[in-house]
C-alpha cells in the first residue's frame, strides 16, 4: 500500500497506513434536511464511512448546519465557484470541503477558503475532473489528458504548499477507466498527499459498476487510493455495496457476507437464483465477516467451494449445508433455506464471540 501523509475527516483517519475507507454522496437536495439525514443513516448503516453533500446555494446552509450535527458519520460540503460557500460551510461544523480550485476562480477566493479551513482544523480535498481543466491546460495539450490534469493538480498543490497548507486529499478523475488510472498512477509518485479515488460519471448500476470495479480495482491492486466512491446513477446504498464488494474482493476489508454463488448451468436441478436472492437479501444484516457458498451441484459443491466457512448444495428434492468442505447436514428441498440461514446465524455469534475473546 502507498504510504501517504494522514488527514482526519472528523474522527476518520485517512492515508498513513488506514483502512481505505468507503465514501458516498447523497442524492437528496440539501435543503431537505430530514430526508437527507435519513438517507445518510441508511447509508451509514450499510458501511458508509464519509458522506459528500452538495452545498450550492447559500438557502441550504441552514439545513446543512443541523445535518452536520445530526449525521452519524463525517460530513463533507461540496463547493463549486462560489467560494463563500466553502467558508461558511466551515463556519457551520463541515468535516471536510471539496472544492475545483479552477471553478472557484481569482486565488484570492480560493485562498480564503484555505484560511476558512485552517481555523477550522478540516481537510480540503482538491478535486480535478477532466471536464472542467483550467483554459491553459487545455491550450497546452490540446485536450483533457491525464497529464493535463496532473499538471493541473500539482499547480493546485504548489499554491496550497506556498500558503503552509498540507491538511489536502487529492482526486484526479475522468469518466473513463485509462484516463483515470493514468493520472492516478502518475500523481501518486509526486505528492505524498492521501488520495480519494473514482471514475466520475461512470453510469448506471450496470455499466457504472464494471466501469468503476475495474478502475478503482487496478489502482487500489496498485497500492494507489486511500478513499473511494463508486459513482452510480442510481441510489446511493449501491455505491456504498459496490464499494465494499471491491473492497473485500482485494482482500483490503472484511466487513459482512461474502458471497460465492453457482454460475448455473444445466446441471442444475433447482431453481438457484431466487435461493441465492433470498439468502443474499436475508443476511445482509450481518457484520461479521463470513464466507458464504451456495451451490448448484450437491456432488461438486462441497469441494469447490472449501475455503467458504458454510455453504449450501442444493440438489433436486435434497441440500446439503457443509462448513469448510465438510458436510455436516442434509436436508430437505422445502426446508434448505431456513435451516441453512439458522446454522449461519448460529456460526456468526461463535466468530463473533471468538473475535471478541481474541
Amino acid at each position: 500500500m502507498r504510504k501517504t501523509l494522514q488527514i482526519k475527516v472528523g474522527e476518520v483517519t485517512i492515508g498513513g497506513g488506514a483502512p481505505v475507507r468507503v465514501q458516498s454522496m447523497t442524492k437528496t437536495d440539501t435543503e431537505e434536511w430530514k430526508s437527507t439525514l435519513d438517507q445518510i443513516k441508511e447509508l451509514a448503516d450499510a458501511g458508509c464511512e464519509i458522506i459528500r453533500i452538495a452545498v450550492p446555494r447559500k438557502s441550504v446552509l441552514p439545513s446543512f448546519e443541523k445535518i452536520v450535527k445530526n449525521s452519524p458519520i463525517p460530513v463533507i460540503a461540496d463547493i463549486h465557484y462560489d467560494w463563500r460557500l466553502a467558508v461558511e460551510a466551515a463556519e457551520r461544523g463541515a468535516h471536510g470541503l471539496r472544492i475545483n480550485p479552477g471553478n472557484i476562480g481569482e486565488a484570492w477566493k480560493v485562498e480564503k477558503i484555505i484560511d476558512a479551513a485552517r481555523k477550522a482544523e478540516i481537510p480540503i480535498r482538491i478535486g480535478v475532473n477532466s471536464g472542467s481543466l483550467p483554459a491553459h491546460i487545455l491550450k497546452n495539450y490540446g485536450s483533457a489528458t491525464s497529464d493535463g490534469m496532473v499538471e493541473a493538480a500539482l499547480e493546485y498543490v504548489k499554491f496550497f504548499e506556498s500558503l503552509e497548507f498540507r491538511n489536502i486529499k487529492l482526486s484526479l478523475k475522468a469518466s473513463d477507466v485509462k484516463r483515470t488510472v493514468e493520472a492516478y498512477r502518475k500523481i501518486s509518485k509526486l505528492v505524498p498527499y492521501p488520495l480519494h479515488v473514482g471514475i466520475t460519471e461512470a453510469g448506471t448500476l450496470l455499466t457504472g459498476t464494471v466501469k468503476s470495479s475495474v478502475g478503482i480495482g487496478i489502482l487500489l491492486s496498485e497500492g494507489i487510493g486511500d478513499t473511494i466512491r463508486v459513482s452510480l446513477a442510481a441510489p446511493p446504498i449501491y455505491e456504498v455495496k459496490v464499494g465494499w464488494e471491491i473492497l473485500k474482493s482485494l482482500g483490503l476489508r472484511k466487513k459482512g457476507v461474502e458471497l460465492i454463488a453457482c454460475p448455473t448451468c444445466g446441471r442444475l436441478e433447482v431453481d438457484l437464483l431466487p435461493i441465492v436472492d433470498e439468502i443474499e437479501k436475508r443476511l445482509e444484516v450481518l457484520e461479521v465477516p463470513m464466507k458464504i457458498a451456495i451451490m448448484g451441484c450437491v456432488v461438486n459443491g462441497p469441494g469447490e467451494a472449501r475455503e467458504a466457512d458454510i455453504g449450501l448444495a442444493c440438489g433436486r428434492g435434497v441440500g446439503v449445508i457443509f462448513e469448510k468442505g465438510k458436510i455436516v447436514e442434509r436436508v430437505e428441498e422445502t426446508e434448505m433455506v431456513e435451516r441453512f440461514l439458522g446454522r449461519v446465524y448460529k456460526l456468526a455469534e461463535k466468530m463473533k464471540k471468538n473475535e471478541r475473546n481474541s
